[in-house]
């Protein structure tokens, strides 16, 4: 079955169950069959293997132990899917540094290429400044200034 083939609520239901049960759950064997054994990964820092997926998400996991993603928004366009959604967790593992034991709410885009039901390309762009800011790594914008009089 080709993308053309596959209604959007299809599309957009791979891209839910990746985000539910790879992320949300930690469910990786779910994972099979919602990707090739390789695909085209776009995001820095993440890889185009099945299986070094699975352990790029246990390592965010283990990191953020608590990570939840909430959809916010989803489209479909021709066989790509378009996503934003908020992930929300508690830094209790390593990340960049010991863990901080802080609370982090990011915003998260991702395009999925969807092929025969499957996500055969990705490109993601979660808002690491933000994330870094939360858990103490970078400095906040206004940190060191002192408030300027309106």
């Amino acid at each position: 079955m080709s993308a053309s083939m596959i209604h959007p609520e299809g599309m957009q239901s791979v891209v839910r169950r990746v985000i539910e049960l790879g992320f949300n759950q930690g469910n990786f064997s779910g994972l099979d069959e919602l990707f090739p054994e390789h695909f085209q990964e776009h995001q820095n820092g993440l890889h185009g293997d099945r299986e070094e997926l699975k352990r790029d998400i246990q390592g965010l996991r283990s990191s953020f132990p608590d990570l939840k993603l909430t959809i916010e928004d989803m489209v479909t366009d021709r066989d790509r899917v378009w996503v934003r959604s908020t992930a929300r967790g508690t830094n209790l593992g390593p990340f960049l540094g010991p863990p901080t034991g802080k609370k982090i709410e990011i915003t998260v885009f991702d395009v999925c290429r969807i092929q025969d039901g499957r996500v055969v390309e990705h490109w993601g762009a979660p808002d690491r400044f933000s994330l870094l800011q939360q858990i103490g790594r970078l400095p906040g914008m206004n940190q060191g200034r002192e408030s300027q009089p309106a």
